[in-house]
Parts: C-alpha cells; structure tokens; sequence
C-alpha cells in the first residue's frame, strides 16, 4: 500500500520557517501501527492524520515518531491548510475530533488558521530547583523573574518556565534527565520563555523541549503557546489584553510566530485560541 504524507511548514514567519508536520489525508483506513510506521518514515515531530466522522466534520489523530500523543497544534494547522490549499475546505469554521476533545477550527480568506484549544487545566507548580539541572540554568537565575513554574494543559500537559531575559538561549537540555523528569510527572514538554520588550511586537520568545517523545527541540509549539497565553493571563492579567505573539525556533535558525488569544471573565477563562499560517514544503510518498 502507498501512502502520500504532505509535508507543510506551521506557523511560518512571513512565508519562512515553522515547524514542519507530516499531513495525510483520508486516513480512515489505516491501522494505529500502520499509522506510527508513516509517522516514522515522515520523521518530524508529529504527523496528522485526517479521517472522517459521522457527527463533526473530522478526526484528526496525531503521531509522534514514538507514539500517538492525544492533541497536536502545528500538525492540526498543517492539517487544515493543507485541505483549505487543496479544496477539501472552503473558509468557515469546523469541528475536529481529538482525543483532546471537540475543537473548533477557523479558516480565513488569506489561509491563517485560528484552532481551539481545550480550556487549561492548572497541574501544580514545582519549584526553581526542581527544573534548574534539567536545563542548565542556575535556581538563583529562574527565581528572578518572580514567575512560577507551573503545568499547564490546554490538550497537552506543558510545564511552562519563566526564564530572564537573555537567558533563554543559553539553556542546555540535560536530555536524559528531562526525559526522566517528564515521564516521573506526566509531562508532555518543558515550554521556556522570556517576555520581550514591550515596542518589539512580540509577547515572549520561547523554546519547547519534549525529549521524552524523540523531540530535543521543537521549533513551533501550538498547544503550549495556548498554555503559555492561559499562563500569562493567570499571572500577568491585565497586561496583554490585545493578545499574544510568540516568537519559537530562534535558537534553531528556524523562527516560527505564533498567535494567541484568551477570552476571560471574573469566573476564569472561557476560550483560548492559536493562530497562524502554513506552507507545503513537498510530498513523501510511502510503501507500507
């Protein structure tokens, strides 16, 4: 059997960069295993697999190289630009099925894709110690900012880490703790940032580091910049009512923007949202 997996750059900056996903459409027939295996020969972080559904408009499932992860935010961009470019869908709004739930994705006319993301689950927070060998930067350093440590999960439980600015690329992955780490508190990724300057039209520039799932660095992380905005609004509320826009991959020569958004009231937050665009790179094809 042959299969062919679109490869589409997500979250590109003016056209350029982004964090490459494997796209394969009409996967309704293939197997867990078979889909690991194309996932495997694709070779990125994550790849996409669309199906159909009998109450919403698809099923999206996701593989790393290691295994199905529950929700993916650049692959599922991927995913519906990929469909939008090839005229499965017009723009509008759909409804996808995940394992992280029902979400709703927006397409407009220029192709930008907005997703929904779960609303956050708060997981606990650790403390400067905890993560300080795992990335290489002294507890003294990360207390500074006077921000927590702490899980957040809006698909994905990511433990997100304020660093000072000027910091962030100098951290230094100690790979197999991390992994350890993560697999001893169910975490999905370390997602550090540092908040930018306030007239450089950036919210925050981020690194994200899942080992564990075969990723020493990703270069554009959508479900984590859904809980980094979550974090933010928790802990900086007030402060960026306008929206949020990251900045990932410098660290790469891959820079990736993304945006974000959290609709909130004095109850807590009612929707958040991820957007940005993506570009097809070129098409593999694969014999399983």
């Amino acid at each position: 059997m042959k299969v062919e997996a679109f490869l589409v750059h997500s979250f590109t900056a003016n056209g350029t960069g982004g964090n490459p996903a494997g796209v394969v459409l009409h996967a309704d027939h293939l197997s867990n295993e078979e889909k690991l295996a194309i996932a495997q020969a694709v070779g990125y972080s994550e790849t996409a697999f669309v199906s159909q559904d009998d109450e919403v408009d698809f099923e999206l499932s996701f593989f790393t190289i290691t295994g199905e992860v529950d929700f993916c935010g650049h692959a599922t961009l991927a995913a519906f630009s990929t469909m939008y470019q090839k005229g499965i869908v017009t723009e509008g709004q759909y409804v996808q099925r995940t394992k992280a739930g029902l979400l709703a994705v927006t397409i407009a006319s220029n192709g930008r894709i907005v997703m929904e993301q779960r609303l956050p689950e708060y997981l606990g927070v650790f403390g400067y110690e905890a993560i300080s060998e795992c990335i290489g930067i002294d507890a003294t350093v990360l207390e500074s900012t006077q921000l927590p440590i702490e899980v957040i999960s809006t698909g994905l439980p990511d433990m997100i880490v304020p660093v000072p600015h000027g910091y962030l690329d100098r951290i230094q992955v100690n790979e197999h703790l991390l992994s350890d780490f993560c697999k001893k508190h169910d975490l999905v990724s370390v997602h550090a940032f540092e908040l930018c300057e306030r007239d450089s039209g950036l919210t925050a520039s981020c690194r994200n580091f899942a080992p564990l799932f075969g990723i020493p660095e990703e270069s554009a992380t959508g479900s984590a910049s859904g809980a980094l905005a979550c974090y933010l609004t928790k802990h900086l509320r007030g402060e960026y009512s306008n929206g949020f826009t990251f900045e990932q991959g410098r660290a790469m020569g891959c820079v990736s923007s993304i945006t974000a958004s959290v609709e909130s009231n004095e109850r807590g937050i009612l929707k958040v949202r991820v957007g940005g665009f993506a570009h097809e790179a070129g098409l593999q094809k694969i014999l399983l």
